[in-house]
């Protein structure tokens, strides 16, 4: 008598579960963090982590205290949530490979072979890279370059008279269509023999980035982008405008895309479409966290009048202390890095932006098995284990930053109106309390230039327009859990604002 086929297809079913559990779980050992493995093979708390990453991880901080362990698409996770032992962690530096993950997921999400030196498809550091162009003299005339690009991006474009009416528009999108033409142009200069077409390229490029951009997450998670059709066309569209051939020929290309180039020519064996889709790279870390961050300080900005009042003031301030005139026709405004660093209540106001909306992921890869020693006790870690920092967590803790979910401008000055930079937990000064930018050696490199950037946009809008949310008492959109880990959350819909320019003087 034989067995109907779904009873044998019930007992493999049964067999591989039973082989799953004996040899596809982890198992605890001593001096080990409390372990997750959640009840999907391979995903584990996946799904869990994903639907709501803050909430996922104070349960489990409920539940096991500061340190436990997390099964997450197939690589185990230690989750260090006590903000007093994040500089413990980046103590034990040489334990960590942080280069494995960003590298990885670099090439997979953008199409190019791996960048890490050791692989032999390059010699470039690029470490050295960024230090060289993103710091001093060279962040110095990037951000003059970012300064006169917004100016000509939000400058009435023809020959018309300047008008006094009213504009609508959704304020992200208003945000992402400045700043990525003005942050294109600063990073790869313009098309001299195409200038009269170059706004309606950028904007297609736009169009191709939002579309990229979108699946951005599911590529980090391992996704293949062949499997998004318009999302790999966007990205190979994307690319074909960064060829070094069509680089040469475009003027003001800053430092940065400058130098990638010649070290690409010289010290690679990628092909052309490689080094493109490199710079690709380059354009998405320029512009997906930047984008959102300022849309948060904008609307942060003109939501609170006390914040708007203060900013204005501010900025009027440091405008006739650098003997400096708007004009639409004249000369372009330009503050030096010395001014745009002295602006305190700017810089308080992204800050606690960027506070309320950061959800970046600060992960590294163990390069050995090795004991990791916390303010809350020592634990083994396992060889390729990921130790990850959630700063989230942190930024929401009502003991570090009171009444946490609410838009403070001034949290971050002090009693004399200076940057303030003494936070405590549990009665100890903290050494880390504010990381939107990551930390130690995956600290964004050009979180100088970001900043810098946005600060920027928002002395402009403050001088050019008068600003008003169609919505006076709009409440504060929710954020897209969707791309927690990447960094800054986008809104999950966008809020109308309204503008108008100012009167200005048309003597240059």
């Amino acid at each position: 008598m034989t067995m109907p086929i779904y009873v044998v297809w019930g007992i493999a079913l049964a067999v591989c579960c039973c082989l799953w559990i004996i040899f596809g779980v982890r198992r605890r050992k001593i001096g080990e963090p409390p372990l997750e493995n959640g009840l999907i093979p391979y995903l584990g708390c996946a799904l869990k982590f994903g639907a709501n990453p803050l909430e996922f991880l104070r349960a489990n901080q409920r539940k096991h205290g500061h340190v436990f362990t997390c099964k997450l698409m197939g690589k185990y996770v230690h989750f260090i949530t006590n903000s007093l032992s994040y500089h413990k962690v980046l103590c034990h530096g040489k334990y960590f490979d942080w280069k494995k993950f960003h590298y990885t997921t670099s090439a997979k999400a953008f199409g190019h072979r791996s960048i890490d030196p050791s692989d032999g498809n390059t010699t470039e550091n690029i470490q050295s890279t960024f230090s060289k162009t993103l710091q001093g003299d060279a962040l110095a005339a990037l951000t003059q370059a970012m300064m006169e690009n917004l100016q000509v991006t939000l400058r009435p474009q023809g020959a018309g008279p300047l008008t006094a009416a009213w504009v609508t528009e959704g304020m992200y999108a208003f945000c992402y269509r400045v700043m990525f033409e003005a942050g294109y142009l600063t990073l790869f200069g313009r098309d001299l023999a195409r200038q009269d077409v170059q706004r309606g390229l950028i904007r297609s490029s736009l169009d191709h980035f939002k579309e990229f951009d979108r699946v951005f997450p599911a590529l980090v998670a391992g996704l293949p982008i062949r499997a998004f059709k318009t999302a790999h066309r966007a990205r190979e569209k994307l690319a074909e405008g960064l060829g070094h051939e069509r680089l040469r020929a475009r003027a003001r290309v800053s430092e940065l895309i400058s130098l990638r180039m010649h070290l690409n020519d010289t010290l690679s064996t990628f092909d052309d479409a490689e080094k493109a889709r490199t710079h690709l790279a380059l354009l998405w870390a320029s512009q997906a966290n930047t984008i959102p961050a300022t849309f948060w300080s904008l609307f942060q900005m003109i939501r609170s009048p006390e914040a708007m009042e203060a900013a204005s003031e501010e900025v009027q301030k440091a405008l006739e202390k650098a003997g400096q005139q708007l004009s639409f026709e004249g000369k372009p405004v330009h503050l030096s890095q010395m001014q745009l660093n002295d602006l305190p209540v700017l810089d308080s106001i992204i800050k606690e932006a960027l506070r309320l909306s950061s959800a970046s992921l600060n992960i590294r890869t163990a390069k050995e098995d090795f004991t990791l020693h916390l303010e809350d006790g020592s634990y083994n870690i396992r060889k390729d284990d990921i130790i990850a920092l959630y700063p989230q967590l942190m930024h929401l803790d009502p003991e570090i930053y009171p009444d946490p979910l609410t838009f403070k401008y001034d949290r971050y000055l002090d009693e004399n109106r200076k940057t303030k930079t003494t936070f405590y937990s549990n009665g100890i000064k903290l050494k880390y309390y504010y990381m939107p930018f990551g930390s130690g050696a995956t600290i964004c490199p050009g979180r100088l230039f970001a900043v810098q950037e946005i600060k920027q946009f928002l002395i402009l809008m403050l001088l050019y327009f008068e600003l008003e949310l169609v919505e006076s008492h709009v409440k504060c959109p929710p954020l897209d859990q969707s791309r927690a880990g990447l960094g800054i959350l986008p809104p999950l819909h966008d809020i109308e604002f309204k503008y108008k320019f100012k009167y200005v003087s048309t003597c240059g």
